[in-house]
């Protein structure tokens, strides 16, 4: 590095001849300064148009530099040589300046079946309640992110789903500066790389971030984005954090967010520092702990909701008496009742809890003023006819659950009911003829197989469930729901391990085309 040669040459020595002193000037304009010109021969100064690492122990980065060696000696040892040893060391670091530091992620969304709904503390993001949700399998529902960091960045940026948004918002620089105080120094030997600590605050970053699935529709698309973005950064900038840790600065950028940190069943604590440092998610239990469970969701709307859950669950506090009395009375026993049934994978109780809580989620909504609407018709009819067949079969066959949105969550205790719900779903809400089943059902389409149903002839065939039969033939509902995604619990968010699932360029750090198709394998 340029430093190491500075400070050999201060340590050369030559028979009547020594360097008295050296020192190093630094003009950020593109031409030496005349006093520079009078004291240093021709050729005896650098002109760099890029930016490149100078320091000892640090980086410092400059747009463009000029270099010039000053000795205050007469007798100083050959200066076209020290500037050509100087040159050497310059011209390497210019070299190193065009690199591209990048790490991929894929991050899961998750789905609450002991909501939370109400903040305490609308800057840290400290709510209300404890909640319990359960992850979903990232192959089906996912963000995928890509973070890198370059000297050549002038400022940071980001893209979502191809589209550059800004940066400026509290919680992306909330989660930002958070990382970024945790950051760690990281050498990359093969590159050529060295960052330390205190460098990351001075290196701008990039961001490229993709969902598979529908943004601000009530999917959770928040709470894999801003977790996907918080574990990214935390690789990249070797955080030494747990995955508590980061969850509470997910949390800062989406509540639901710290809950995606984690697979499986995924418990929130609300805590009760100021700070929020104790506003955690833990894990209840692993994803393998009930793999039974198949999950259906209905996508009856991917248009983005009229009111945002931060407004809404603003409005509700202000508004609401209902909210905080559940959030007060009803949630912790519910909580504890929850946790009891995953444990024990009763569900029965799981599937009871699951439906009461998210009904007096969007009671709480009704209850707020203005009132807020977050379902619509087809939400209330998959609710009716899943409560038929439940109460038909004299057990829980389905759980029911909505975030704030009109789409359904349906989760199926095993898979052969989830092939009968499926059937169902298809009965009631079938497709619009000449559509494609491939595109009408998504996800692990082999419930679809299970369900009997290759084609809209066997969805046409389909007979009415039975626990109709003693009523009036119902209506079918064609074209009312977009399309059905066939899911289960899934893991936690992970590095991907193909490069070529990048979403930024390795060179240039600016975005490359994406597709929902490219998304890859992941690490482990």
């Amino acid at each position: 590095m340029l430093v190491d040669s500075l400070l050999r040459l201060r340590e050369y020595r030559v028979p009547q001849c020594e360097i008295v002193e050296l020192r190093l000037f630094i003009y950020s304009s593109s031409s030496p300064s005349p006093s520079v010109t009078r004291d240093v021969e021709e050729k005896r100064y650098l002109t760099l148009r890029t930016p490149f690492t100078l320091g000892g122990r640090g980086v410092f980065l400059f747009p463009k530099l000029i270099v010039a060696i000053l000795a205050t000696s007469p007798a100083l040892l050959q200066p076209k040589v020290i500037i050509e040893l100087i040159g050497n060391s310059l011209e390497m670091a210019g070299k190193q300046q065009n690199w591209v530091l990048m790490v991929t992620a894929q991050s899961p969304t998750n789905i609450a079946v002991i909501k939370y709904w109400g903040k305490r503390d609308e800057t840290l993001i400290l709510p209300i309640n404890d909640s319990i949700s359960v992850t979903l399998d990232p192959e089906h529902l996912c963000t995928t992110t890509t973070v890198a960091v370059s000297p050549s960045f002038d400022k940071d940026r980001m893209w979502l789903n191809g589209k550059e948004i800004s940066l400026s918002g509290g919680r992306y620089q909330n989660c930002l500066r958070e990382i970024r105080g945790r950051a760690s120094s990281i050498e990359d030997e093969e590159k050529g790389i060295r960052i330390q600590k205190q460098d990351w605050e001075k290196l701008h970053l990039h961001i490229a971030s993709y969902n598979n699935f529908p943004t601000a529709a009530g999917l959770a698309s928040s709470a894999a984005g801003f977790a996907c973005l918080v574990f990214a950064l935390a690789k990249l900038m070797n955080v030494k954090e747990d995955q508590g840790k980061l969850s509470a600065i997910a949390r800062q950028g989406s509540g639901s967010a710290c809950r995606s940190l984690y697979g499986g069943f995924v418990k929130w604590v609300m805590g009760n520092d100021v700070n929020g440092s104790d506003s955690t998610a833990i894990q209840l239990a692993s994803e393998t702990h009930w793999d039974d469970l198949v999950i259906i969701i209905a996508v009856v709307s991917s248009r983005q909701k009229e009111t945002s859950s931060t407004s809404g669950m603003r409005e509700s506090v202000e508004t609401s008496a209902l909210l905080h009395h559940r959030s007060k009375e009803v949630v912790p026993k519910r909580i504890l009742q929850m946790e009891e049934a995953i444990r024990t994978r009763d569900f029965p109780s799981f599937a009871r809890l699951a439906c009461v809580d998210s009904n007096q989620f969007h009671a709480v909504c009704l209850d707020t003023s203005p009132p807020i609407f977050y379902m619509n018709d087809t939400s209330h009819r998959i609710i009716n006819y899943m409560e038929k067949w439940n109460r038909f079969e004299g057990t829980p066959q389905v759980a029911y659950t909505f975030d704030a949105g009109p789409n359904a969550v349906l989760i199926a205790r095993n898979r052969e009911v989830a092939s009968l719900l499926l059937q169902r779903l298809l009965f009631f809400f079938p497709p619009l003829p000449d559509t494609d089943m491939d595109s009408y059902v998504l996800g692990d389409k082999t419930i679809l197989k299970d369900a009997g149903v290759k084609s809209m002839k066997d969805v046409e065939a389909l007979p009415s469930p039975p626990e109709l039969k003693d009523n009036v033939p119902s209506q079918r509902h064609a074209g009312d729901v977009s399309y059905f995604i066939c899911t289960r619990p899934g893991r936690g968010p992970v590095l991907l391990a193909d490069e070529s699932q990048a979403l930024l360029h390795p060179k240039t750090g600016l975005p490359k085309k994406w597709t929902s198709k490219r998304i890859g394998n992941p690490i482990g």
